[in-house]
């Protein structure tokens, strides 16, 4: 399986971002951030699937903005770390694949 790894240019644009605004929080720091859009996230889809209700002033789904967010602060974390996300999620899609060829039931 041949996959183009885009997240080269993701990761660049990320970077000019940061660099052109103030540079990379200290690791800890965007560990908090990703724990925190992570909880923004899961408070979306508890809402989405109805389990908790949003206040009426954000009745509005932001479930892509949320997803986005998150990926964001993950993308910052490995760029700070200097690693090819694509190279990795690349490498992890071949794993998941010799791994867990029969483990679930295809849909196709």
């Amino acid at each position: 399986m041949e996959i183009k790894n885009s997240f080269i240019e993701i990761q660049k644009i990320v970077d000019k971002f940061i660099l052109g605004h103030g540079g990379y929080w200290p690791p800890l720091s965007m560990i908090c951030a990703i724990m925190e859009e992570l909880g923004e996230l899961a408070r979306e889809i508890n809402s989405l699937e109805g389990y908790k209700p949003k206040k009426s002033d954000k009745l509005n789904s932001n479930l892509g903005e949320e997803l986005a967010d998150l990926l964001f602060s993950v993308i910052c974390l490995a760029n700070s770390y200097k690693i090819d996300l694509g190279k990795e999620f690349i490498n992890i899609i071949e794993k998941y694949s010799k791994r867990d060829s029969t483990r679930f039931l295809r849909l196709d």
